[in-house]
């Protein structure tokens, strides 16, 4: 993981710990928007993504009701990242980087089937 809070913080100029916040945001919205036994797939190949989840759904606390707010999905991870003070572009490019960290360890087809199962989520891919 350090790895990618590390391409992550050079590539969106965020901190290094608003970067792993906003790896475990995304990697929780995977968990929870996902299809399970996919998602489970993904993470085993990923070192301490499942970690990483289960850390932002634990900190979530009003950042959950303000997703909710904004209809869950990606609107609720796009206000959830917004909320660690991300503008646009860092999202955008926090979210390039830890797709292509997890395609590096997981590989295309998991990544694919697990982004299809997600409506919206292959168009930021």
């Amino acid at each position: 993981m350090d790895e990618l809070i590390a391409r992550i913080a050079a590539a969106s100029g965020s901190e290094p710990e608003v970067a792993r916040k906003a790896v475990g945001v995304i990697l929780d919205f995977l968990r929870k928007e996902g299809p399970q036994a996919e998602v489970d797939e993904l993470f085993a190949s990923v070192p301490g993504a499942a970690e990483a989840a289960a850390t932002a759904a634990d900190s979530s606390g009003a950042l959950s009701g303000l997703a909710g707010m904004m209809g869950g999905g990606l609107m609720g991870l796009a206000a959830r990242l917004t909320a660690l003070g991300l503008g646009m572009g860092q999202m955008q490019a926090t979210g390039k980087e830890v797709f292509a960290f997890v395609r590096e360890k997981a590989g295309d087809e998991r990544v694919g089937q697990v982004a299809a199962a997600i409506p919206g989520l292959s168009q930021f891919l």
